[in-house]
C-alpha cells in the first residue's frame, strides 16, 4: 500500500510541473467521456419524455392499423389495406369499449393565415376522439356532435401553432385559417401536448378537425387507424381477442391489421431509441480512442524528455517494474483527470437542459465512462511505459 501511494504521489508531483500540458492531455479524454455520457443522458430524456407522453393518453388504450406487427415504424403505419365506416361499426358493437376514434391522417398539410404558413397533420376523427386522445381545452370551445354531424369546417389547434400564425392566442381563436386551400374556423385552443405521439410525431403539430370535414383531402372516406379505449385496463386481453375475431371476418390475412396497446408500443419505440443510441455513443466513443491516442503520443514524448532521470532511478536501485508501474500510472491518472472532468461537466448540462427537457444521467453511463477511461490510460499507457522500463541505465544516464 505504501508503494502504491508512493508512486501515486511522484506521478501527481510529475503532473504538477506542467499543468497545461496535463490538462490538454486529458481534453481528448473530456471530450470523448462528455459526448457518451451526454448522448445517453438525451437518449433516456427522449424515451422518457415519449413514455410521459403514451401515459398521459392513459393505460386503457387499443390502437388498430393496417398492416402487420413489423409495419409499426418510427414514422408511422404501413399497410395494405384500409379501414372504413363498415370496420367502424362492427366494433362499436363490443361491449368493453368505452370510446371508439376512427381517424384519418394527412402528414405534410399547410396551414396559412395572416400571411404566414406552418406544416401541420390533419386528424380527422369523432367527437371520441377528445377523450381518447385526452385532448385537453385552454381556450374556446371543443368539436362538438353537431359539427360532426354537419361536417362544419371547424378546427382545433395546439397554442404553439396559433402563436406562430397570429402571434398570440387570443388574436387567433375564433380566426379563419386556410388548410390545404380549404377555410377553417379556429374554435378552440388546445393544451400543449408537446412531442411523443405516435412513431414519436408532436402532438402540438396537430390540426384536429371532424371526420366529415375532411372528405375534400380523403374522398374514399377511409381511416388510417382506430383509437379505442376500454372501460377497465383488465378489459384489454378480452377486447383485443374480440377485436381480432370481429375483423377476421372481413380480413383473411392475419397480416391485414395488428391490435396494439400502450406497452406493446412503448416496446417498440423502446427498441427503436436503443439501437439508434447505441450507435451515436458509438460515434461519440470515437473520440475517446483520439483522445486516447493523445496520451500515448505525450507519455512518449515525457519518457523521451526524462531519459536521464529514468537513468538515474535505475541506477540507484529502481527495477523495470517501478519504472513500468510509474508511467501506467500516469497514463490511468490522465485518462481519470480527463473523465471525472467529463462526467462533471456533462452532469452540469445535463441539470441546465433538464429546464427544458427530461434528460438524466444513468449511473451506468457513468461507470462505463469512468471504467473506458481507464481502459484507454492502461492501454494507451502500456507502449510508452515499457518503453521507458527497457531503457538500459548506463545508455540513459549518458543520453543528452
Amino acid at each position: 500500500m505504501t508503494y502504491f501511494i508512493f508512486i501515486l504521489k511522484s506521478a501527481i508531483f510529475d503532473f504538477s510541473r506542467n499543468k497545461g500540458r496535463t490538462f490538454l492531455t486529458s481534453l481528448g479524454i473530456l471530450i470523448g467521456v462528455l459526448s457518451v455520457v451526454l448522448m445517453v443522458a438525451f437518449g433516456l430524456g427522449l424515451k422518457k419524455y415519449i413514455e410521459q407522453q403514451f401515459e398521459s393518453l392513459g393505460t386503457n388504450l387499443l390502437f388498430i392499423i393496417p398492416g402487420g406487427k413489423n409495419s409499426f415504424t418510427s414514422g408511422g403505419f404501413i399497410g395494405g389495406i384500409q379501414f372504413d365506416e363498415k370496420d367502424v361499426k362492427s366494433l362499436r358493437r363490443i361491449k368493453t369499449i368505452s370510446h371508439l376514434a376512427p381517424a384519418y391522417a394527412k402528414p405534410g398539410s399547410e396551414i396559412e393565415a395572416n400571411g404566414k404558413t406552418e406544416v401541420i397533420e390533419i386528424i380527422a376523427s369523432t367527437v371520441d376522439m377528445i377523450p381518447v386522445f385526452n385532448l385537453e381545452l385552454m381556450q374556446g370551445r371543443l368539436i362538438e356532435k353537431t359539427d360532426e354531424q354537419k361536417g362544419s369546417k371547424v378546427v382545433l389547434l395546439a397554442p404553439k401553432i396559433i402563436e406562430k400564425l397570429f402571434g398570440s392566442i387570443e388574436l387567433g381563436l375564433n380566426q379563419k385559417v386556410k388548410i390545404d386551400d380549404q377555410n377553417f374556423k379556429v374554435i378552440g385552443v388546445l393544451k400543449s401536448k408537446g412531442g411523443g405521439g405516435i412513431g414519436g410525431q408532436d402532438m402540438d403539430a396537430h390540426a384536429y378537425i371532424p371526420f366529415k370535414s375532411s372528405f375534400s383531402f380523403n374522398p374514399d372516406k377511409k381511416y388510417f387507424a382506430i383509437y379505442l379505449k376500454v372501460f377497465a385496463e383488465e378489459d384489454i386481453p378480452r377486447t383485443k381477442d374480440e377485436i381480432a375475431k370481429v375483423l377476421s371476418k372481413r380480413y383473411d390475412n392475419e397480416d391485414d391489421f395488428t391490435v396494439f396497446e400502450q406497452t406493446e408500443i412503448l416496446n417498440v419505440i423502446g427498441s427503436i431509441f436503443g439501437i439508434i443510441n447505441a450507435f451515436l455513443v458509438g460515434i461519440a466513443a470515437i473520440s475517446l480512442l483520439v483522445g486516447g491516442i493523445g496520451i500515448m503520443n505525450i507519455m512518449y514524448v515525457t519518457v523521451t524528455e526524462r531519459i536521464k532521470e529514468i537513468g538515474i532511478r535505475r541506477a540507484i536501485g529502481a527495477r523495470k517494474f517501478d519504472i513500468l508501474a510509474h508511467f501506467l500510472v500516469e497514463s490511468i491518472l490522465l485518462s481519470l483527470f480527463g473523465g471525472s472532468l467529463g462526467i462533471i461537466a456533462g452532469f452540469i448540462i445535463t441539470v441546465l437542459v433538464q429546464q427544458f427537457f427530461p434528460a438524466y444521467i444513468d449511473l451506468n453511463s457513468v461507470i462505463l465512462a469512468l471504467g473506458v477511461s481507464s481502459a484507454i490510460g492502461i492501454i494507451f499507457g502500456v507502449f510508452p511505459a515499457k518503453k521507458a522500463a527497457d531503457l538500459s541505465p548506463i545508455d540513459a544516464v549518458r543520453y543528452e
